[in-house]
Protein backbone atom coordinates (compact mmCIF):
# COMPACT_ATOMS: atom_id res chain seq x y z
CA UNK A 1 0.00 0.00 0.00
CA UNK A 2 1.44 3.41 -0.89
CA UNK A 3 1.24 6.63 1.10
CA UNK A 4 -1.36 8.17 -1.20
CA UNK A 5 -3.71 5.25 -0.63
CA UNK A 6 -3.22 5.44 3.11
CA UNK A 7 -2.87 9.03 4.41
CA UNK A 8 -1.59 7.69 7.74
CA UNK A 9 1.61 6.64 5.95
CA UNK A 10 2.17 10.07 4.40
CA UNK A 11 4.33 12.54 6.28
CA UNK A 12 4.62 15.95 4.61
CA UNK A 13 8.14 17.35 4.66
CA UNK A 14 10.13 20.39 3.56
CA UNK A 15 13.17 20.09 1.33
CA UNK A 16 14.98 23.41 1.30
CA UNK A 17 18.22 24.57 -0.30
CA UNK A 18 20.27 27.74 0.02
CA UNK A 19 23.43 28.59 -1.94
CA UNK A 20 25.45 31.67 -1.02
CA UNK A 21 28.67 33.13 -2.35
CA UNK A 22 30.65 36.26 -1.50
CA UNK A 23 33.39 38.14 -3.33
CA UNK A 24 35.63 41.10 -2.66
CA UNK A 25 34.81 44.14 -4.82
CA UNK A 26 37.50 46.72 -4.16
CA UNK A 27 37.41 47.05 -0.37
CA UNK A 28 33.81 45.77 -0.08
CA UNK A 29 32.59 42.21 0.42
CA UNK A 30 29.44 41.67 -1.62
CA UNK A 31 27.08 38.71 -2.04
CA UNK A 32 27.47 37.43 -5.59
CA UNK A 33 25.17 34.43 -5.36
CA UNK A 34 21.96 33.89 -3.43
CA UNK A 35 19.89 30.99 -4.69
CA UNK A 36 17.18 29.39 -2.62
CA UNK A 37 14.69 26.60 -3.10
CA UNK A 38 11.99 26.01 -0.54
CA UNK A 39 11.79 27.64 2.91
CA UNK A 40 15.40 28.61 3.50
CA UNK A 41 16.76 32.05 2.67
CA UNK A 42 18.68 35.09 3.90
CA UNK A 43 17.56 38.56 4.81
CA UNK A 44 19.04 41.62 3.09
CA UNK A 45 22.80 41.73 3.59
CA UNK A 46 24.26 44.25 6.01
CA UNK A 47 27.57 46.05 6.38
CA UNK A 48 27.12 46.97 10.04
CA UNK A 49 30.89 47.12 10.63
CA UNK A 50 31.81 48.79 7.38
CA UNK A 51 32.24 47.52 3.82
CA UNK A 52 34.83 44.83 4.58
CA UNK A 53 32.43 42.48 6.43
CA UNK A 54 29.20 41.27 4.82
CA UNK A 55 26.65 40.01 7.33
CA UNK A 56 23.75 37.75 6.42
CA UNK A 57 21.01 36.37 8.65
CA UNK A 58 19.84 32.90 7.60
CA UNK A 59 16.10 32.39 8.05
CA UNK A 60 14.07 29.18 8.04
CA UNK A 61 10.48 30.52 7.81
CA UNK A 62 8.66 27.38 9.07
CA UNK A 63 10.40 27.92 12.40
CA UNK A 64 11.00 24.24 13.09
CA UNK A 65 12.29 21.04 11.51
CA UNK A 66 10.16 17.90 11.47
CA UNK A 67 10.59 14.31 10.35
CA UNK A 68 11.54 13.98 6.70
CA UNK A 69 12.67 17.62 6.39
CA UNK A 70 16.00 18.28 4.73
CA UNK A 71 17.97 21.52 4.77
CA UNK A 72 20.95 21.89 2.42
CA UNK A 73 23.04 25.03 2.82
CA UNK A 74 26.28 25.97 1.08
CA UNK A 75 28.38 29.13 1.32
CA UNK A 76 31.55 30.08 -0.52
CA UNK A 77 33.68 33.05 0.54
CA UNK A 78 35.92 34.24 -2.29
CA UNK A 79 39.53 35.28 -2.04
CA UNK A 80 40.06 38.09 0.46
CA UNK A 81 36.33 38.46 1.26
CA UNK A 82 34.78 38.34 4.76
CA UNK A 83 31.32 36.94 5.50
CA UNK A 84 29.53 36.65 8.83
CA UNK A 85 26.54 34.30 8.96
CA UNK A 86 24.16 34.02 11.89
CA UNK A 87 20.49 33.26 12.59
CA UNK A 88 17.59 35.14 14.21
CA UNK A 89 16.80 32.51 16.82
CA UNK A 90 17.08 28.90 17.86
CA UNK A 91 16.59 26.08 15.36
CA UNK A 92 13.98 23.67 16.71
CA UNK A 93 13.93 19.98 15.78
CA UNK A 94 10.52 18.51 16.58
CA UNK A 95 9.44 15.08 17.75
CA UNK A 96 8.94 12.83 14.73
CA UNK A 97 8.78 9.21 13.62
CA UNK A 98 11.51 9.63 11.00
CA UNK A 99 14.85 11.47 10.77
CA UNK A 100 15.32 15.05 9.59
CA UNK A 101 18.56 16.21 8.03
CA UNK A 102 20.73 19.29 7.77
CA UNK A 103 23.74 19.41 5.47
CA UNK A 104 26.11 22.43 5.53
CA UNK A 105 28.98 22.89 3.06
CA UNK A 106 31.31 25.86 3.67
CA UNK A 107 34.23 26.87 1.47
CA UNK A 108 36.68 29.64 2.36
CA UNK A 109 39.20 30.65 -0.29
CA UNK A 110 42.72 32.06 0.12
CA UNK A 111 42.86 35.06 2.46
CA UNK A 112 39.10 34.94 3.08
CA UNK A 113 37.30 34.91 6.44
CA UNK A 114 34.08 33.21 7.48
CA UNK A 115 32.36 33.66 10.83
CA UNK A 116 29.72 30.95 11.27
CA UNK A 117 27.78 32.05 14.37
CA UNK A 118 24.29 30.50 14.46
CA UNK A 119 22.13 30.50 17.54
CA UNK A 120 21.40 27.25 19.34
CA UNK A 121 19.85 24.04 18.04
CA UNK A 122 17.06 22.70 20.29
CA UNK A 123 16.37 19.00 19.84
CA UNK A 124 13.03 17.98 21.33
CA UNK A 125 12.67 14.61 22.99
CA UNK A 126 11.55 12.18 20.28
CA UNK A 127 13.29 14.09 17.48
CA UNK A 128 15.67 12.29 15.12
CA UNK A 129 18.18 14.97 14.10
CA UNK A 130 21.10 14.27 11.77
CA UNK A 131 23.48 17.15 11.01
CA UNK A 132 26.52 17.12 8.75
CA UNK A 133 28.96 20.02 8.32
CA UNK A 134 31.93 20.04 5.96
CA UNK A 135 34.32 22.99 5.82
CA UNK A 136 37.05 23.47 3.21
CA UNK A 137 39.84 25.98 3.90
CA UNK A 138 42.41 27.23 1.41
CA UNK A 139 45.82 28.65 2.32
CA UNK A 140 45.42 31.69 4.54
CA UNK A 141 41.67 31.15 4.96
CA UNK A 142 40.34 32.03 8.41
CA UNK A 143 37.41 30.44 10.22
CA UNK A 144 35.52 31.37 13.39
CA UNK A 145 32.94 28.64 13.98
CA UNK A 146 30.61 27.67 16.76
CA UNK A 147 27.64 25.43 17.37
CA UNK A 148 25.35 24.86 20.36
CA UNK A 149 22.96 21.97 20.95
CA UNK A 150 20.27 21.71 23.64
CA UNK A 151 18.82 18.23 24.16
CA UNK A 152 15.24 18.30 25.37
CA UNK A 153 13.64 21.38 26.89
CA UNK A 154 14.89 21.72 30.47
CA UNK A 155 12.78 24.81 31.16
CA UNK A 156 9.67 22.75 30.40
CA UNK A 157 10.93 19.80 32.44
CA UNK A 158 11.53 17.71 29.31
CA UNK A 159 14.53 15.36 29.25
CA UNK A 160 15.90 13.91 26.05
CA UNK A 161 14.25 10.54 26.64
CA UNK A 162 13.62 9.40 23.06
CA UNK A 163 14.99 9.88 19.59
CA UNK A 164 18.58 10.65 18.65
CA UNK A 165 20.96 13.50 17.86
CA UNK A 166 23.76 12.88 15.39
CA UNK A 167 26.36 15.42 14.23
CA UNK A 168 29.34 15.11 11.89
CA UNK A 169 31.94 17.85 11.47
CA UNK A 170 34.91 17.72 9.09
CA UNK A 171 37.35 20.60 8.48
CA UNK A 172 39.98 20.36 5.75
CA UNK A 173 42.85 22.66 4.83
CA UNK A 174 43.89 22.26 1.18
CA UNK A 175 42.17 18.88 1.14
CA UNK A 176 43.93 17.60 4.26
CA UNK A 177 41.64 16.68 7.16
CA UNK A 178 42.53 18.80 10.21
CA UNK A 179 39.38 18.22 12.32
CA UNK A 180 37.15 15.15 12.32
CA UNK A 181 34.35 14.79 14.84
CA UNK A 182 31.40 12.44 15.22
CA UNK A 183 28.65 12.63 17.84
CA UNK A 184 25.62 10.43 18.36
CA UNK A 185 23.44 10.58 21.45
CA UNK A 186 20.37 8.41 21.89
CA UNK A 187 17.41 9.34 24.03
CA UNK A 188 18.03 8.23 27.64
CA UNK A 189 21.63 7.40 26.68
CA UNK A 190 23.90 6.85 29.67
CA UNK A 191 26.19 9.55 28.27
CA UNK A 192 23.59 12.17 29.22
CA UNK A 193 24.44 11.78 32.92
CA UNK A 194 27.84 10.09 32.84
CA UNK A 195 30.84 12.10 34.09
CA UNK A 196 32.64 11.09 30.86
CA UNK A 197 29.69 12.37 28.84
CA UNK A 198 27.45 15.39 29.43
CA UNK A 199 27.44 14.94 33.22
CA UNK A 200 23.79 15.93 33.50
CA UNK A 201 24.13 19.05 31.33
CA UNK A 202 21.57 19.10 28.50
CA UNK A 203 23.44 21.83 26.58
CA UNK A 204 26.83 21.47 24.94
CA UNK A 205 28.74 23.83 22.68
CA UNK A 206 31.89 23.87 20.58
CA UNK A 207 33.94 26.80 19.27
CA UNK A 208 36.72 26.32 16.70
CA UNK A 209 38.97 29.12 15.44
CA UNK A 210 41.87 28.93 13.04
CA UNK A 211 45.13 30.34 14.38
CA UNK A 212 47.09 30.30 17.61
CA UNK A 213 47.15 32.59 20.62
CA UNK A 214 49.78 33.24 23.28
CA UNK A 215 49.67 31.83 26.80
CA UNK A 216 48.49 35.10 28.35
CA UNK A 217 45.41 35.35 26.13
CA UNK A 218 44.67 31.67 26.59
CA UNK A 219 44.67 32.20 30.36
CA UNK A 220 42.40 35.26 30.03
CA UNK A 221 39.96 33.14 28.04
CA UNK A 222 40.03 30.42 30.68
CA UNK A 223 39.30 32.99 33.39
CA UNK A 224 36.02 34.05 31.75
CA UNK A 225 33.08 33.09 33.98
CA UNK A 226 31.08 30.16 32.66
CA UNK A 227 27.71 29.15 34.16
CA UNK A 228 28.56 25.52 33.61
CA UNK A 229 31.85 23.92 32.55
CA UNK A 230 34.06 25.41 29.87
CA UNK A 231 37.67 25.22 28.78
CA UNK A 232 39.95 25.76 25.78
CA UNK A 233 42.70 23.80 24.06
CA UNK A 234 45.32 25.21 21.70
CA UNK A 235 46.15 22.76 18.92
CA UNK A 236 48.51 23.37 16.00
CA UNK A 237 46.64 25.93 13.90
CA UNK A 238 43.32 25.49 15.72
CA UNK A 239 41.92 26.81 18.98
CA UNK A 240 39.09 24.67 20.35
CA UNK A 241 36.68 25.55 23.18
CA UNK A 242 34.06 23.30 24.78
CA UNK A 243 31.19 24.10 27.10
CA UNK A 244 28.61 22.15 29.10
CA UNK A 245 25.67 24.10 30.53
CA UNK A 246 22.19 23.72 31.94
CA UNK A 247 20.70 26.42 29.70
CA UNK A 248 21.47 27.50 26.15
CA UNK A 249 21.68 31.17 27.12
CA UNK A 250 24.56 30.35 29.48
CA UNK A 251 26.52 28.56 26.75
CA UNK A 252 25.79 31.36 24.27
CA UNK A 253 26.94 34.05 26.72
CA UNK A 254 30.24 32.22 27.24
CA UNK A 255 30.83 31.80 23.50
CA UNK A 256 30.10 35.48 22.88
CA UNK A 257 32.54 36.48 25.64
CA UNK A 258 35.20 34.29 23.99
CA UNK A 259 34.41 35.81 20.61
CA UNK A 260 34.89 39.31 22.05
CA UNK A 261 38.38 38.36 23.27
CA UNK A 262 39.50 36.24 20.35
CA UNK A 263 38.19 38.17 17.37
CA UNK A 264 40.59 41.11 17.73
CA UNK A 265 43.53 38.78 18.39
CA UNK A 266 42.91 36.27 15.61
CA UNK A 267 40.90 38.25 13.04
CA UNK A 268 42.13 41.78 13.72
CA UNK A 269 38.72 43.39 14.25
CA UNK A 270 36.83 44.51 17.34
CA UNK A 271 33.90 42.27 18.15
CA UNK A 272 30.58 43.99 17.46
CA UNK A 273 27.65 41.65 18.20
CA UNK A 274 24.98 41.53 15.46
CA UNK A 275 21.85 43.43 16.50
CA UNK A 276 19.73 40.33 15.87
CA UNK A 277 21.29 38.70 18.97
CA UNK A 278 19.62 41.35 21.13
CA UNK A 279 16.10 41.04 19.72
Amino acid sequence: MNALANPALFTPSWHAELELAYALDGATTRPVQRRHKGPLRVQKHLHAEGPEVCQHIIVHPPGGIAGGDRLDLSARVGEGAWAQLTSPGAAKWYRAASPAFQNVELSIEAGATLEWLPQETIVYSGAHAELTTRIELADGARLFYWDMAALGRPAAGERFAEGHFQAHLDIRRNGTLIWHERQRIEGSDGLLDSPIGLAGHPVFATLIVTGEIDADLLERCRELPCAGRGDLTQLPGLLVARCLACEALHARAWLIDLWRLLRPALLGREAKPPRIWST
